[in-house]
């Protein structure tokens, strides 16, 4: 925008009014003579041409055409000025007389066709004005009688250039009028500059030497009006800068000197934080090194745990010692999970830790929890129950350890806290948005209550209510802390109520996601339906959230606190036994034999501290005994027609597959951790050679020669690293795969760990199918050992990632059904198409939004054996939701794209029968 200066403004501000009021007094005057001169014309036409009419008259009508000629001659001779001409026309519009030659008589005659004019007739035309009268003949000497129809008209033509002349010298007349006053205006304007401008300007230069620090500068002179007060004023203005310059000067150096006292002490200050810097980098490398050896002391027992649990439920075990060993793999996975939850404690406190989207089946979530905690709670003679909302469907897209993790912690500190009664936990759907849940979990108990004053340190770390609970109940304190992190990473929110005494109710909310993905096989609610059920539990919530969990699949449930007096015969009984209760034997068995009569099927569920009866219970015809809390989905499958035996032996069936003709070396200090490798090794290739020490192992390479080997990193006398550096100097194993198996699980051992000489990276426990991965890997890249026939699991590692589809993942995902992993792997491969293009578009334009499309497809991923193409996704999708553009991750894209070829290529030898 252009800035005007004064003096423009000035002058525009003059002259413009002057200039507008005089063009439109002009042409407002100079309209109106134009007008006035033109009615003048008109009138003086009029008095010329109706006398010129009656006098016509005479010699129109006897023929004396030169008398009429005399008249309109000397008339037009008299006014000339304005007349050009003047002629009679006949009754027959024919010429009768002209006052002079024409060289166009047709204009001043009317138009063929049309009638003589009845009255005085004006038309005007571009420089002429023409008049038109009537003659009418007189009768007698009464000039009064006068014949209507006119015996003639004469015309007359008058000329307007001498109106159009003094129009010219009216517009002359007000040009000079506007000039005039323009030249006074600007000349009032030059002196008003004069008067301002000036001094304005004389301000401006004094402001500007002010501003550079002349502040001994004044302005000088008298000037008018309000100038003058602007001028006192800026001189009033450099009189206080110049005084406060003064007083800031000396502060400078006041503020100077004090600067220089405090500069030395920061000095002194700053070799202080050095030190505490080095010390707490220290403590920092000490607290690491913690956490890494703890990670390592506890990850070894628990390897030596669950792997011989798992071999354990290989063999032949009956349905209560198949149960134990579940619930001990289950609860050591718990606390491999705790382990990690302790290690991520520091990416927890920055908010780094990453959350898993995958679907899960939510009720089945929900029953591990409890059926994990039941012990705790029976041992102290407590009722355990669920309660979940039938609106809630049964898949949903979330993060299911970390959701067991916060309901392990609150349901375990409501039993720890809770001497008598019970504790009942309870899922609501408080809002549905599309696919988006919002979900209120709570967990009640009838325990001692918090106070006011305790409840205010409750979610403080390494803090409980006081110390007397401390001491009683023990704990770090860390869990109520851990919880709450966890559920505001996960969006959510969490708070509780309570009162000394009288128990608490803590509850949380978190949003989940619906999906129709199929996750496991769903309960065949048709047979179930109109089945009739005689439900006997003498706890009243647990009866009652247990008979709503019964009648939403489709069963006609009565409940009775006991056993009713009724002759009905019911397709099931199902009699629970009170967790604070300790029937006798032999009541109990009177009380099933009572039922059997009653019903076509008797089902127990017993608490976990009665599990001895049920092998007595089974042995006196009952159909099924569980462990409560009871499972909806185990107590559906006994409840339909065709369920096994509750006695059978639960009959190991491992998948038969061939062994890798190879020979490997699993090195580990560890006696149990070592027979557990040989064990899992025994099972899957030809020859095992173990070694208890670094330098046993190094040994045992000279000698021989392996296909591959597992090195244990922290043993005594000689790590792994050295023994992996040492065996690369011998001739026989110098390209020899070796593998780092170690229990450390902290961020950066594995890239620290390939860095110094492995080939690839193994952590404990260990997994079996990542095992069978890593052998097939590394003993097949080289060409010369045959790939067992059946695919084998993938998981994270890099060795893991070789196959893009894992028949045996699929399988374990779809529940065993072989129908239904197949239908699993063709509905991923069509949804192929849609990614495609979708990635496509976005690399030809990245401002296409991919993230719904990929979190899409890693939810189809999670149940459908490809675990590469489910790792590549999450990478995906943790780059996305931290900002990067799709030009950023356009590499990924492009691999994500291999990966699909990949699982349609290897896809139909799966989806074939065989």
């Amino acid at each position: 925008m252009t800035k005007y200066g004064l003096r423009a403004r000035v002058i525009t501000l003059t002259l413009a009014p002057t200039l507008i009021i005089g063009i439109l007094l002009s042409a407002y005057f100079i309209k109106n003579r134009y007008v006035e001169l033109e009615q003048q014309l008109s009138v003086t036409g009029q008095a010329i041409i109706e006398p010129l009419a009656i006098a016509s008259e005479i010699g129109l009508t006897n023929e004396g055409r030169e008398s009429v000629r005399r008249l309109i001659g000397h008339t037009h001779r008299q006014h000339s000025q304005y007349v050009r001409s003047i002629a009679v026309f006949s009754s027959q519009n024919e010429l009768f007389v002209t006052s002079n030659y024409h060289r166009n008589l047709d204009s001043l005659a009317v138009p063929r066709g049309q009638p003589l004019p009845d009255n005085l007739e004006v038309t005007r035309s571009e420089d002429t004005l023409l008049l038109r009268a009537p003659i009418r003949a007189i009768s007698g000497f009464n000039i009064d009688e006068v014949d209507e129809k006119p015996i003639g008209y004469i015309s007359m033509e008058m000329d307007l250039s001498t109106v159009k002349l003094k129009q010219y010298q009216e517009i002359t007349s007000a040009a000079v009028v506007l000039l005039f006053g323009l030249i006074l205006s600007g000349f009032f304007a030059y002196r008003l500059l004069l008067d301002v401008e000036i001094p304005i300007k004389q301000m401006i230069s004094m402001i500007d030497r002010i501003r550079r620090g002349h502040l001994d500068v004044r302005i000088e002179g008298k000037l008018l009006g309000e100038l003058d007060t602007l001028k006192n004023g800026i001189n009033a203005m450099a009189i206080s800068l110049s005084e406060y310059h003064l007083e800031m000067q000396q502060s400078i150096d006041q503020a100077t000197s004090d600067l220089r006292e405090t500069l030395e002490q920061l000095e002194i200050q700053n070799v202080e934080l050095d030190i505490a810097k080095k010390n707490a980098q220290e403590a920092a490398r000490v607290k690491s090194e913690f956490l890494a050896n703890m990670s390592h002391e506890l990850r070894t027992p628990l390897n030596g745990v669950i792997g011989f649990t798992r071999q354990m439920l290989k063999t032949q075990l009956s349905t209560s010692q198949q149960d134990y060993l579940q619930t001990i793999e289950k609860s050591a996975n718990n606390l491999l999970t705790i382990i990690n939850d302790i290690l991520d404690f520091s990416k927890l406190e920055a908010g780094k830790l990453l959350l898993e989207n995958i679907p899960f089946d939510f009720e089945d979530s929900l029953d591990e929890v409890m059926r994990l905690l039941a012990p705790m709670a029976h041992e102290k003679g407590l009722e355990l129950n669920l309660r979940i909302d039938p609106r809630i469907p049964t898949g949903v897209i979330g993060d299911p350890l970390r959701i067991q993790q916060v309901l392990t912690n609150l349901i375990g500190n409501a039993a720890k806290f809770t001497e008598r009664g019970h504790i009942s936990v309870s899922v609501e759907l408080r809002l549905q948005r599309d696919e988006q849940l919002e979900l209120q979990f709570t967990v009640r108990d009838t325990g001692i209550g918090i106070s006011e004053r305790q409840q205010a340190q409750l979610f403080q770390a390494f803090r409980q209510a006081d110390a007397s609970i401390s001491r009683r109940y023990g704990g770090t304190g860390l869990g109520l802390v851990i919880t709450q992190k966890l559920v505001q990473q996960m969006g959510g929110d969490i708070g509780f109520s309570s009162r000394l005494h009288q128990g608490s109710t803590f509850w949380f909310t978190l949003t989940l996601l619906k999906t129709d993905l199929p996750l496991i096989q769903p309960i065949d609610q048709a047979s179930l339906a109109g089945k009739s059920v005689l439900l006997v539990e003498p706890h009243q919530e647990t009866r009652i959230s247990l008979s709503e969990r019964l009648s939403n699949i489709g069963l006609m449930v009565q409940s009775y606190p006991q056993f009713p007096e009724t002759s009905s015969h019911f397709d099931a009984i199902l009699l629970c036994i009170d967790a604070n209760e300790s029937p006798e034997t032999d009541d109990v068995i009177d009380l099933a034999r009572h039922a059997e009569s009653r019903a076509n099927k008797v089902i127990f569920g017993l608490p976990t501290t009665e599990l001895a009866l049920s092998e007595q219970l089974i042995e006196a015809g009952i159909d099924a005994c569980l462990a409560k809390p009871l499972p909806l989905r185990k107590l559906a499958e006994q409840l339909q027609e065709d369920a096994p035996a509750a006695d059978d032996l639960v009959l190991p069936t491992p998948h038969a597959q061939p062994k890798f003709p190879i020979t490997v070396m699993a090195v580990d200090d560890n006696p149990a951790n070592l027979k557990l490798i040989e064990a899992l090794l025994s099972e899957r290739v030809t020859n095992v050679v173990v070694a208890a020490t670094g330098k046993e192992a190094v040994t045992k390479a000279y000698e021989n020669k392996f296909d591959l080997i597992l090195m244990d990193i922290q043993m005594p006398e000689m790590d792994g690293v050295t023994a992996c550096n040492e065996i690369r100097k011998g001739p026989l194993n110098a390209s020899t795969p070796i593998v780092a198996v170690t229990a450390h699980a902290m961020t950066g051992e594995r890239e620290r760990l390939l860095r110094e000489g492995m080939d690839d990276y193994l952590t404990k426990p260990i997994e079996e199918h990542i095992l069978e991965q890593v052998l097939h890997h590394w003993t097949t890249s080289s060409g010369d050992v045959p790939l067992p026939t059946t695919p084998v699991m993938n998981i994270q590692s890099p060795a893991s990632l070789a196959l893009s589809v894992d028949w045996a993942l699929a399988m374990k995902q779809a529940a065993g059904k072989e129908h239904l992993a197949r239908d699993m792997l063709q509905m991923l491969i069509r949804s192929f198409d849609e990614v495609e293009d979708k990635v496509s578009q976005a690399l030809e334009n990245h401002d296409i939004d991919l993230w719904p499309v990929i979190h899409k497809l890693h939810g189809s991923c999670a149940y459908s054996g490809v675990p590469k193409l489910k790792q590549l996704c999450y990478e995906l999708e943790t780059q996305m939701k931290s900002g990067q553009s799709t030009a950023d991750i356009e590499p990924e894209l492009l691999e994500l794209m291999d990966e699909m070829h990949n699982v349609r290529a290897q896809a139909p030898h799966y989806l074939t029968p065989d």
